[in-house]
């Protein structure tokens, strides 16, 4: 008997999805990466803001400095956490590589938040009396970048240098 599949069901209506096992699999632990890389990305916020903040008011830093400074931390913190609970199997033997690519890829993820931010700005000035708004829309562009750039360029799994 011809047992044709289309689309969810089989047309012998055995009820099996159409998808195999191992597709449903890979889809769960994607998702899995992208909730904890999440989690990982508000514990990163966090470690920058302290740190930004007790700069600023405490040690008196420009808040330029600060950033700079707050922001290398925040993506040490992230680097070590996503490598050890995000990315755990694709981690590497080469951890200069895999940070120099890991910090490469948040970097220009920082850009281009920077640069949504700032082009929902200009497009549509009134936002500037709702600025959460073009920091979301920069900070969601930024994070689905930075999660597939890690994913796919930091956290490889292979020791090849750079």
């Amino acid at each position: 008997m011809n047992h044709y599949r289309s689309g969810f069901r089989s047309i012998a209506g055995d009820d099996e999805p159409s998808a195999p096992k191992h597709q449903r699999g890979r889809i769960v632990h994607t998702a899995a990466e992208v909730w904890r890389f999440a989690i990982v990305g508000s514990v990163g916020f966090a470690v920058e803001a302290v740190i930004l903040t007790v700069l600023v008011r405490a040690g008196d830093w420009g808040l330029y400095e600060a950033r700079l400074l707050s922001f290398s931390l925040a993506v040490s913190a992230t680097w070590a956490l996503n490598r050890r609970f995000t990315f755990t199997h694709r981690s590497s033997a080469n951890r200069k590589r895999e940070y120099a690519r890991y910090f490469t890829v948040q970097s220009v993820g920082a850009l281009l938040n920077l640069g949504v931010y700032s082009a929902f700005l200009l497009q549509w000035p009134s936002l500037g009396a709702w600025p959460v708004l073009p920091l979301a829309a920069g900070s969601l562009s930024a994070m689905v970048f930075n999660f597939l750039g890690v994913r796919f360029f930091a956290f490889t799994g292979s020791s090849v240098g750079i």
